[in-house]
Formats: structure tokens, sequence, C-alpha cells
């Protein structure tokens, strides 16, 4: 497990699949804003790819994340689009409603850091939400992101299209005690 402050990071159970799903996306708005495509429902027992790990996709690592006072199951959090070859990776996470507000968010993104910089030796990590997602724009730039750019209207999200924050942070930037 890779461990924070608050949160660890860990391998994905099976039993933390029904609850992610459920708390996560069976809800249409926060799954709409979640995912990159329109919401669909999932039939209970398939193998869902946003949260059924393929252990053999070197471009996709998931985590679920659990209060480390406990081991409670408090959301999900990624590193996607890994580039071998340019040392570069994408981060996402998601936490079940009742652990937001609580610090997680900021936590994973420097659990996450690690992970990429440290373990994976990668040169950069990369953000994409949308421009009203103001804790995960916090959580970011806690942990050193720049902002880089708006891609104007560029999500469609429940019938109107949102800006995205592109935001960026190098491997030399990085401070592991950034949000100290």
């Amino acid at each position: 497990m890779l461990r924070g402050s608050k949160v660890g990071l860990r391998a994905r159970h099976e039993e933390d699949i029904p609850i992610l799903r459920t708390e996560l996306y069976d809800d249409v708005v926060n799954g709409s804003r979640a995912e990159g495509g329109p919401w669909r429902p999932i039939t209970p027992g398939s193998k869902d790819p946003r949260l059924v790990p393929d252990d053999t996709d070197q471009r996709h690592v998931s985590f679920s994340v659990v209060e480390l006072n406990g081991g409670t199951l408090v959301g999900m959090a990624t590193l996607w689009g890994i580039d071998h070859h340019n040392r570069f990776a994408h981060i996402g996470l998601g936490l079940l409603p009742a652990a937001r507000g609580r610090g997680y968010g900021t936590d994973v993104v420097a659990v996450l850091c690690h992970y990429g910089f440290i373990v994976r030796g990668l040169q950069r990590l990369q953000i994409e939400t949308l421009s009203d997602n103001t804790a995960m724009l916090r959580s970011a730039e806690r942990n050193g992101f720049v902002r880089e750019g708006v891609l104007r209207s560029s999500a469609w999200v429940l019938g109107e299209f949102l800006d995205e924050v592109v935001l960026g942070l190098l491997a030399h930037e990085w401070k592991p005690d950034a949000t100290a």
C-alpha cells in the first residue's frame, strides 16, 4: 500500500467494486461529470472497465483509496495514459460523497505524485478537470500543479458544454511536502 498522511492507495478488491459503482457511477450527475462520455447504466455483476482493473495493461494503474485510520474505502484513484517513452501520465480520482471535504483529495494527489515520480520514474503528470471542479483544482494546486490552459467548451455534460482546465507538474518542480 502507498501511504499519505490521511489515506492509503491499495489494489482494488472485489468487494470495493459494488461500493464504487453505487457511490460514483450509478448517480447520473456524478457519473456524467466523471466520464468523458455520456452516462449509461452498467449491469450489476458485469466487468465494468472503469472499476475492474486489467492488470496486464501497463498504461493504466488503478487503486482503491482507503482511510489510514480504520481502512474504510473512500474512493478510487488512477494513473492512466502512461507513456513510458515520454515518461508522462494523467492523474484521476473519485471520492465517495461522504468522504469529500476532508482533505482526502489533496492527499490522494500527493500519493499519486509520489507513485508517478518516485516509483515509476515519470517526468510529467497531468490533470484535466472541469473548470467548476474547485475541489480538484485546489487539490492539484496544493500539490504544485500549474494551470497550463483551458480547453474552452470541450466537455459535453448534461446538456451543456463546459470548459476543462489542464494542469501539469514536472518531476523537478514536485515538492513531496507541498501540502504541508
